[in-house]
């Protein structure tokens, strides 16, 4: 694993949500870098187009760049943080790169993130008294 790569699946493994158990610091740390990756309006479009692809056969950098007025190198730095935040892969096929969603990493922050439905409904002022 290079330096850059986040370790997010030993990270999130290690609850099933936030209210299991407070995050630890370096918990948190690798967390907050794969959340700066999904907090970029362009990253969040490029995860929601790949996420949309044909999983098996992944989708071309070349598809993804004409959605977006930016330049090649640019969006080629953003996938390459969804890559380093774990949440795609990529693989080279000839001259072009293909990438595909990770569902085992968004699917550990959903469990993350997640709580029972039950205290979905309840209104603050509820869980306060």
């Amino acid at each position: 694993m290079s330096k850059q790569e986040l370790p997010i699946a030993q990270t999130a493994s290690c609850c099933t949500s936030l209210q299991s158990a407070p995050l630890d610091e370096d918990q948190a740390t690798d967390l907050a870098a794969v959340f700066k990756a999904l907090g970029d309006p362009v990253r969040l479009r490029l995860l929601s187009m790949i996420a949309a692809a044909q999983a098996d056969t992944g989708v071309c950098v070349c598809e993804l760049t004409p959605a977006f007025d930016l330049s090649q190198p640019t969006i080629s730095h953003h996938l390459k943080l969804l890559r380093q935040a774990g949440l795609v892969d990529s693989e080279r096929r000839g001259t072009w790169v293909y990438y595909w969603l990770l569902p085992e990493t968004t699917d550990k922050l959903a469990a993350l993130l997640s709580r029972p439905a039950s205290e979905w409904s309840r209104q603050p002022e509820e869980v306060a008294s």
